[in-house]
């Protein structure tokens, strides 16, 4: 066998026995060494060689890269989720028909799809959509997505905090976190400007929380110009400090009466 492929794949060995013990420092150092390793091995994207080793090979990168999207979601980091996810993508899709189906699959398309949604990138979350098979589409991980962003988009902001309970892998946790943030700042926006001060049990039951005292600490740490005050959340502090722009009404009306005039000449 290839000594190059040998010495990859003990270096990998190294880095999962690492994962395991949960060192991410180590992952990380390691990480970096296999991924220049890889550009050695010609049967990878974007080349696609037909060598000896190329299965092989592929399939090696293949659970490198697997293991490198998971990394970054266990270092909170989405920036090296994105780059390596777009590294893993080519063995999903181009790969498709040399590799055996890989089981991490559909998890790690999932994950990217709740980044997406997490992000607010929701046309590239519909795009990503578009390049699934039927089948693919009725997988948990897969539905999972789609279900959180049909919750989303009707306001159904209840369904979306209770789906981090029905997680299909464990990995999922960090992004529905975010987007519990993401739907409690939604709300919060919203009811600051709908309101002038809500009981602490009301804010309590709107914004989803089981306790008065995740409350209190959400507003300490996320709204800290909202006042408690009397068992009230008072909401007028943080509508007088919002800037309120003025319209420069007479500067509009002359540029459009100008443009006016200068259309009649054209005419």
């Amino acid at each position: 066998m290839d000594p190059k492929f040998i010495e990859v794949s003990q270096l990998f060995d190294r880095f999962k026995a690492a994962f395991v013990r949960n060192d991410l420092d180590t992952c990380a150092n390691l990480l970096s060494q296999l991924k220049v390793s890889l550009t050695g091995f010609k049967s990878l994207p974007p080349l696609f060689e037909n060598t000896p080793n190329a299965i092989r090979e592929l399939s090696l990168a293949r659970d490198i890269y697997e293991h490198a999207v998971v990394l970054s979601v266990k270092n909170e980091d989405q920036d090296a989720f994105e780059r390596d996810f777009f590294q893993l993508k080519p063995y999903y899709t181009d790969a498709r028909g040399r590799l055996l189906p890989s089981p991490q699959e559909y998890p790690i398309l999932g994950l990217n799809l709740l980044r997406l949604l997490v992000q607010n990138r929701i046309a590239e979350f519909h795009t990503e959509l578009e390049l699934l098979s039927p089948s693919a589409l009725e997988n948990p991980c897969i539905r999972h997505a789609i279900e959180l962003e049909q919750s989303f988009m009707e306001g159904a902001y209840n369904r979306v905090l209770s789906a981090r309970q029905t997680v299909p892998h464990e990995t999922y946790v960090y992004f529905m976190d975010l987007l519990a943030k993401t739907v409690r700042d939604e709300i919060a926006g919203c009811s600051e400007k709908a309101y002038d001060s809500l009981s602490v049990k009301d804010a309590r039951q709107m914004l989803l929380f089981s306790s008065d005292k995740e409350v209190l600490e959400y507003i300490r740490e996320d709204h800290p110009d909202w006042e408690i005050k009397n068992g009230l959340v008072i909401f007028q502090r943080a509508k007088e400090s919002a800037p309120c722009k003025e319209i420069p009404s007479l500067q509009l009306i002359n540029q459009t009466l100008s443009y006016a005039r200068e259309l009649e000449r054209i005419v």
